[in-house]
């Protein structure tokens, strides 16, 4: 398709039309035609010299299904529903409609003053044409999306790309090519933070945010739950998260792959750490939100929120010679597209290895 627009260099919205309907198995063959003949290369032929009219715009090509219903009407006299019997009869190529139209395309030809070879020759046309053509309608309006998207990519990139994985944000191959195609035009995309991200892909600072709904796992409400509580006070740490959040909004599984993908790696020294203490932060949000509940008071509360203990003993994540990430000597698989996410060498392949090491609240 980028060859093509190259080749033809479209200049009005009519070659975008025309490009559409064009880039299709069969009509493809005359894409090569259409830009000689565009740019002058060829001299513009046309069937029969009446049919200027009808296909000046494509430069003696015929590319849609309009065209031929046209044709029919100026050389053989058809009305508008004659025409598109002859359109229907033409796609579904059956012997007996093909032989009751050809005579009938005759029959008005030679009125017009065509000879019988002429008309069949025009006939024939048609008939090839209107196995594959395309309809100009259709085509026009793809095209207008096609050019719509096209200036917002070239004019508003950011927010093409946060726009674009929004709309595909559970196709993880798709999310990939666009962050691929986005790193071609410098365009970061920044992983999924609980601090930082909205529940959909957002742009700040010439940045494209990843969004909290597209990790695998999360789910909508989760993400406007936790971009809810988090308002304009960024967390703390993870015990201060703990605090805030809804323990029935989320459970273990819940925050593993977001973790796993680095989205807490604002709130915790090491991803590792962080992913250890999962069952500490929903053991801890619990407990308040049971403490809220029952209207229990502490009257030894200082006022200032207890510590919140990070598991001890956990090793840290290293690396072996291929740069494949280790935990404890043990390698752990990339997380990839399986997880949901492009970010992050931590994943729930890690919770054996993990889970083996003590945490406290």
């Amino acid at each position: 398709m980028r060859r093509t627009l190259v080749d033809m260099k479209p200049d009005r919205f009519e070659d975008i039309i025309a490009i559409v309907a064009l880039y299709r198995p069969g009509p493809m063959d005359n894409i090569p035609l259409f830009c000689d003949r565009k740019h002058g290369r060829e001299e513009v032929e046309y069937p029969h010299p009446a049919l200027s009219t009808v296909l000046d715009e494509t430069y003696g090509v015929i590319v849609y299904q309009e065209q031929v219903m046209q044709i029919a009407q100026l050389l053989s006299g058809y009305s508008l529903g004659e025409a598109d019997m002859l359109r229907r009869a033409m796609g579904k190529k059956i012997k007996s409609e093909m032989d009751a139209q050809r005579e009938r395309f005759h029959d008005g030809a030679v009125k017009f003053g065509l000879t019988k070879s002429r008309a069949d020759t025009i006939f024939d046309l048609l008939a090839k044409f209107a196995n594959y053509g395309f309809n100009k309608s259709h085509a026009a309006t793809y095209a207008l999306v096609s050019y719509q998207t096209a200036y917002l990519k070239a004019h508003h990139p950011h927010e093409f790309f946060a726009a674009s994985m929004t709309l595909d944000m559970g196709n993880t191959d798709k999310l990939s090519e666009f962050r691929r195609e986005a790193g071609k035009k410098g365009i970061e995309i920044v992983p999924p933070c609980v601090n930082k991200s909205e529940v959909l892909f957002s742009v700040k600072d010439e940045k494209v945010l990843y969004g909290l709904c597209a990790v695998k796992g999360v789910g909508r409400q989760v993400a406007e739950h936790i971009v809810e509580v988090r308002g304009d006070k960024p967390f703390k740490d993870l015990g201060d998260f703990a605090r805030r959040v809804d323990p029935r909004m989320m459970n273990k599984r819940t925050l593993e792959t977001p973790v796993s993908a680095g989205a807490f790696d604002e709130l915790a020294p090491r991803r590792e750490l962080a992913f250890a203490a999962i069952e500490t932060v929903i053991g801890t949000a619990r407990a308040l939100a049971s403490e809220r509940n029952e209207g229990q008071w502490n009257m030894f509360d200082t006022g200032e929120p207890e510590p919140f203990k990070l598991p001890a003993g956990v090793p840290a994540l290293d690396h072996d010679r291929a740069g494949r990430p280790r935990i404890g000597g043990h390698r752990i698989p990339s997380v990839g597209s399986s997880a949901g996410c492009l970010f992050g060498p931590v994943r729930a392949h890690a919770r054996a290895a993990l889970e083996r090491f003590p945490s406290g609240r």
